[in-house]
């Protein structure tokens, strides 16, 4: 083979080889989360939940995900020095992904937004956020990187709490009863020893509503939902929660197995 031969033979070699790393470049490189070229963030994103045609109270589209591993959130609130209050955003089965906002949707993942009164004030990329005073209530509702508003049952995944004007103390801000809100309804227990706060009472609910069962007990335990066979594992000291829709009607105990004590009583109508 000549000079010239051998030097086109190895630039046609050096481009196949060129050729051939972008493609496993494009097929096996990092994963990422943003859209293609020519597609919406809502249609880059797969089987993360499915896209409704309604809307929350901002006009951003819902995503529907089952309750089983839907994320959850709760707010609690810290008055600030300077006024308004500082608010720490409990999150679960949900992480904040601030670098890939505008991105395609992935379950777990996202940011929340912070409507004093209805009206979207903030967005918060993190657990720590701070809103004025002079609010009568705050609902902190979590988004995907796209925008859409996660959703569990047609209604966005959210926590609602009191505020009490422009004082800051809170009013309300860790109800002890459970309270209702367009995401459903929560019930807080925490078991010490023998005792349950709040004390064991009837909670009526209405067929198909969402209940969120958020448990703390001083000791391992399993909750125990008669009638719907629901069963939660209790770790000592560390909150546990049990989201369902209470789809049969009648009178069903909640209750501990090793301890036997009954948390409250369900009247589904």
């Amino acid at each position: 083979m000549n000079a010239p031969t051998a030097r086109a033979a190895r630039a046609l070699l050096a481009l196949a080889l060129a050729v051939g790393v972008a493609l496993l470049s494009g097929c096996g490189g990092r994963p990422t989360t943003h859209h293609k070229p020519g597609t919406t963030h809502q249609e880059a994103t797969g089987g993360n939940g499915t896209l409704l045609a309604a809307k929350d109270t901002t006009g951003h589209r819902l995503r529907e995900v089952p309750a089983a591993g839907a994320p959850g959130v709760r707010a609690e609130l810290r008055p600030d020095s300077e006024g308004g209050w500082n608010v720490h955003l409990l999150v679960e089965r949900f992480r904040f992904t601030p670098e890939s906002t505008g991105g395609a949707a992935l379950l777990g993942r996202g940011h929340a937004r912070l409507l004093l009164d209805g009206r979207e004030t903030a967005r918060a990329y993190g657990p720590w956020a701070h809103v004025p005073a002079g609010a009568r209530t705050l609902t902190v509702r979590l988004y995907a990187d796209d925008h859409t508003a996660w959703a569990v049952a047609g209604r966005p995944v959210e926590a609602t709490v009191r505020l009490a004007g422009t004082d800051g103390t809170a009013s309300g801000a860790t109800p002890p009863a459970p309270t209702a809100t367009p995401a459903g309804r929560t019930l807080t227990v925490t078991v010490t020893g023998d005792s349950v706060q709040p004390p064991p009472s009837r909670v009526e609910l209405k067929k198909g509503e969402l209940l969120t069962l958020r448990v703390t007990s001083d000791r391992a335990d399993t909750l125990h939902v008669h009638g719907y066979d629901r069963e939660l594992p209790l770790p000592a000291g560390t909150p546990a929660t049990l989201t369902f829709t209470v789809d049969r009607t009648g009178l069903f105990e909640v209750e501990t197995h090793e301890s036997g004590l009954v948390l409250t009583q369900l009247v589904v109508r």
